[in-house]
């Protein structure tokens, strides 16, 4: 008898009750809103791009409305080098200057994301790249930061040059393309009150679109598993108000902050959760969505 046989039909059977596990989330996104935000290292690496087109045309083709914010912060640092412009960061923020701005729009709005509306294409969806400036998608306001003097725990406001923050979200745009059974893929770059180009970090772009379009889900994906609890454990769900006390307590910190207090924002604003998972996992959205025990740290209201 030939195992190889039994092997074959083993794996297949393994795969097919996948697919019955699969279809009652698959028919609980269907026409459903959800905005991922891509980035950190796994953008860099071409099997994670390859694997996250596949997953977001798969999203597509059961009927879900994927929303795609990218960011691209590692792959403008390297154009910056290579163009001998020097980086200036104060708390961990780049200070954007006229140079820096004309770099941070060409690098995110062109290259980057061109390359993933072409993956996705590649994987069987329709995708269309556009930036926060086309149709006014977003309009920025520049952010002023608190930051330490080097000689005093004094906190004082330092300009950041043109970095800003979503001030106004016009879904118009993504609404428009969601009726022609497009996937947007946003680069997250601004236009402000003032005529000017801004900057905006795409975990804040991602939270505030989410909480625009009332998303059902927003997910983060990111180079870290989710929100760990102070024995370093993955803490898999969370509301809003246990988010902040882990915050205040100090158990979320560094730059763990700012990502869950998007996700706080975003689901106060509309959105129905937040997730904040590890980017870099074969078909983590996959497993998110569609598998009973998910992965990363989910989000909600209380």
């Amino acid at each position: 008898m030939d195992n190889s046989l039994d092997t074959s039909a083993d794996q297949f059977l393994e795969k097919a009750g996948m697919l019955i596990e699969a279809l009652p989330f698959m028919r609980c996104y269907s026409d459903k809103t959800l905005v991922v935000k891509f980035g950190g290292h796994a953008m860099g690496e071409p099997e994670y791009v390859s694997a996250f087109a596949s997953d977001i045309a798969l999203l597509d083709q059961v009927g879900a409305r994927p929303v795609v914010v990218h960011g691209g912060g590692p792959q403008i640092g390297e154009m910056l080098k290579k163009l001998q412009i020097e980086s200036n960061f104060i708390d961990g923020l780049r200070v954007t200057d006229e140079a820096t701005i004309s770099v941070v729009e060409m690098v995110l709005a062109g290259g980057i994301n061109k390359a993933l509306v072409a993956a996705i294409t590649m994987a069987g969806a329709r995708a269309v790249g556009i930036s926060g400036k086309d149709g006014g998608l977003i309009m920025a306001r520049k952010l002023l930061a608190q930051a330490k003097s080097a000689s005093s725990a004094i906190e004082k406001v330092v300009d950041l040059g043109f970095v800003g923050e979503p001030s106004k979200i016009n879904t118009e745009v993504l609404d428009a393309l969601g009726e022609k059974n497009l996937i947007p893929v946003v680069a997250p770059v601004g236009g402000g009150e003032d005529g000017m180009t801004y900057n905006i970090n795409a975990d804040t772009a991602a939270g505030a679109i989410s909480a625009a379009l009332g998303a059902t889900r927003m997910l983060m994906l990111t180079d870290v598993p989710g929100v760990l609890d102070s024995a370093g454990n993955l803490v898999s769900e969370l509301t809003v108000s246990e988010a902040e006390s882990l915050i205040y307590d100090g158990t979320v910190s560094g730059g763990m902050i700012p990502k869950v207090e998007t996700c706080i924002q975003a689901v106060l604003g509309g959105a129905e959760a937040a997730v904040i998972m590890d980017g870099r996992a074969p078909h983590a959205l996959l497993v998110e969505l569609f598998t009973e025990h998910g992965m990363g740290t989910f989000i909600k209201p209380d």
